[in-house]
C-alpha cells in the first residue's frame, strides 16, 4: 500500500479490542456476475474451484436474490437493509442523473447519492468497536458521500464511478465511459501490467493485517467482472482453447475475469487460514445483480459478456437472470449445504447486526430478515413469502417495471402499456409460460399487493413523456 493508505489505517487503527471476541466479517461482492457464472451454480466454460470448495464449507443459497437488477441499490439495500425503493435509490448514481428523453415515459425519480441520515451496517459495526474498510467499488455517492461519510475508516478505490477506465494500471482515464476523467485512489504507484482485481486483493489483505487484534468489517467490492471486459492475456488464451459451440458461455475473456476473480477470493481465504483467523470471520460472497448479456463491443467482442441460461434474460430485467445471484455464507458453526428458500441482499444486513451481537433500531423497516437461525439449523425456515422489485426505468433488457414474488409466484407489471406477466417458478423456472390469461384472479391478487407496496414504501413511478412523439 502506499504512505498515505498506511498512514490512515495507523490513524483508524488503534481503537482497543474487544474482551470478548466478535466475529471478524468479510463480505466480497462482485459486480455483474450472474447466478450460473460459478462452476458450483451450473457454468461450463467458467473455472472457480475456490468459489466451488468455499460452497461446500457453506451455506449455499440456491434462490438469492439481488435486491435490484444494477448495483447502486442493491449496494444501498446491503449498506441499511432498506429497499432500494423504499431508499429512493433504484438506478445507478450516474444514471440518476437524467434517463432518456425519447421514450414513451421518463424515467422515476432517483437519488445520486446515499444520505447521510441512513445508518449504515459499517456505521453499526464502527460504533461497536470494528475497524471498518471499504476496498474496490463504491458508487453510492460523490466526494462528500464517499465511504468515509458512512462508517468506513478506510476506502481504497472507492468512489462516485460504476467502473474503471481500464483493470490495467494505472486504471484512469476517459473515453470509455464518456469524457469525464475516471481513476482509482488509495492504490500504491503500479506497473504495467498490474491487473486491479488483483491490487484490491492486496490492499483487503493489507488491511487485514492492519486491524490486528481488533475485530474488523471488509467490503471487498470487486469492480469484477463488469465492463470493460479485461484480463490477463495468458487466462484469455487458456479459455480460448477451452471454448466449445455447445457450451452456454462464450467469451473467453470474460471467462478469464470470472477464474482470476476466483483466484483472488481463495487469496483471501488463504490468508485468513494462515493468520488462524478464518474460524472466528463470516465470509460472504455475492453478486449485486444478474449477469450482463449485452456485448462489450469497444472491447472488440462479438459474443456477450455471459449467458444466465437456463434464467431468462439478463441484468436490468425482473426476470430471473437480471436479479438472481450466487450467495455463499461461511459461518462457523453453519449447517452448510444448500437453501431452497428465497434471500435478498436486504437479509445481510440483519443477519450481520446479529451476528455482531447487535439489533437493528427501533424504527428500522423490515425490508430484510434475519437469515441467522437458518444458517445455523438447516430445517429452520425463512419466516418471509414475499419479495418485491422496482425497477422505473429503462436497460437494454426492459422497460420501467415492477414485480412481486409470493410463494411460487411472481408478476411482472410493466408501466408503459400496464402489460402484467404471471409466472409459476416452481413449475417454470425460465418462465417460459406467461399464465396471465388463464389466472385472472391471481394477477389481481398479486398486483393489488404490490401497488399497496408501491404506495407503503413511496415508490417513485416513471411519468408521461409529453415530448414522445413515437416509437422507440
Amino acid at each position: 500500500m502506499n504512505r498515505l493508505s498506511l498512514v490512515l489505517l495507523a490513524c483508524f487503527l488503534t481503537a482497543p479490542a474487544f474482551a470478548a471476541s466478535p466475529p471478524n466479517i468479510v463480505v466480497i461482492l462482485a459486480d455483474d456476475l450472474g447466478a450460473v457464472d460459478l462452476g458450483c451454480y451450473g457454468a461450463d466454460l467458467h473455472e472457480t474451484p475456490r468459489l466451488d470448495a468455499l460452497a461446500k464449507q457453506s451455506v449455499h443459497f440456491r434462490q438469492a436474490y439481488a435486491s435490484a437488477p444494477v448495483c447502486s441499490p442493491t449496494r444501498a439495500a446491503m449498506m441499511t437493509g432498506k429497499h432500494p425503493a423504499r431508499l429512493g435509490i433504484t438506478i445507478w448514481a450516474e444514471g440518476s442523473l437524467g434517463g432518456p428523453q425519447n421514450r414513451k415515459l421518463l424515467q422515476g425519480e432517483s437519488k445520486h447519492d446515499l444520505p447521510f441520515e441512513e445508518v449504515t451496517l459499517a456505521e453499526r459495526l464502527h460504533e461497536a468497536g470494528y475497524a471498518t474498510a471499504l476496498v474496490g467499488k463504491w458508487h453510492l455517492g460523490d466526494g462528500d458521500h464517499a465511504p468515509e461519510t458512512q462508517g468506513f475508516d478506510v476506502n481504497i478505490g472507492g468512489t462516485r464511478w460504476g467502473a474503471p477506465q481500464s483493470f490495467f494500471w494505472p486504471y484512469r482515464g476517459s473515453g470509455r465511459f464518456g469524457q469525464e476523467f475516471r481513476f482509482m485512489p488509495g492504490l500504491p504507484l503500479g506497473k504495467s501490467g498490474d491487473y486491479l482485481t488483483d491490487k484490491l486483493t492486496d490492499a483487503a489483505i493489507a488491511f487485514i493485517d492492519s486491524a490486528k487484534q481488533q475485530p474488523f468489517f471488509l467490503f471487498l467490492a470487486h469492480h469484477s467482472p463488469h465492463t470493460p471486459i479485461e484480463a490477463p492475456q495468458s487466462l484469455i488464451e487458456h479459455f480460448q482453447t477451452k471454448l466449445k459451440p455447445e457450451m452456454k458461455h462464450q467469451n473467453p475473456a470474460y471467462a478469464a475475469m470470472v477464474k482470476n476473480l476466483d483466484d483472488n477470493v481463495g487469496r483471501v481465504l488463504d490468508h485468513l487460514q494462515t493468520r488462524g483467523l478464518l474460524e472466528n470471520t463470516i465470509v460472504i460472497f455475492t453478486s449485486d445483480n444478474g449477469g450482463y448479456i449485452g456485448v462489450d463491443r469497444k472491447g472488440g467482442f462479438t459474443a456477450p459478456c455471459t449467458s444466465n441460461a437456463p434464467l431468462r434474460s439478463g441484468k436490468g430485467s425482473l426476470y430471473e437472470g437480471g436479479i438472481r445471484v450466487p450467495l455463499l455464507i461461511r459461518w462457523s458453526g453453519a449447517a452448510a449445504g444448500e437453501r431452497t428458500q428465497p434471500a435478498t441482499t436486504c437479509d445481510l444486513f440483519f443477519s450481520l447486526l446479529t451476528a455482531a451481537g447487535l439489533s437493528p433500531t427501533g424504527d428500522q423497516p423490515s425490508d430484510g430478515m434475519d437469515l441467522s437461525s437458518s444458517i445455523r439449523n438447516s430445517a429452520t425456515k425463512i419466516a418471509r413469502d414475499t419479495l418485491y422489485w422496482h425497477y422505473p426505468h429503462y436497460y437494454e433488457t426492459t422497460t420501467p417495471v415492477s414485480a412481486i414474488r409470493a410463494g411460487d409466484w411472481k408478476l411482472l407489471e410493466y408501466f408503459e402499456d400496464g402489460r402484467r406477466e404471471l409466472f409459476n417458478l416452481q413449475d417454470d423456472p425460465i418462465e417460459a409460460q406467461d399464465l396471465s390469461a388463464t389466472q385472472p384472479d391471481k394477477v389481481a391478487e398479486l398486483s393489488k399487493r404490490l401497488t399497496a407496496w408501491r404506495t407503503e414504501v413511496d415508490a417513485k413511478l416513471p411519468t408521461p413523456n409529453s415530448q414522445f412523439r413515437g416509437k422507440k
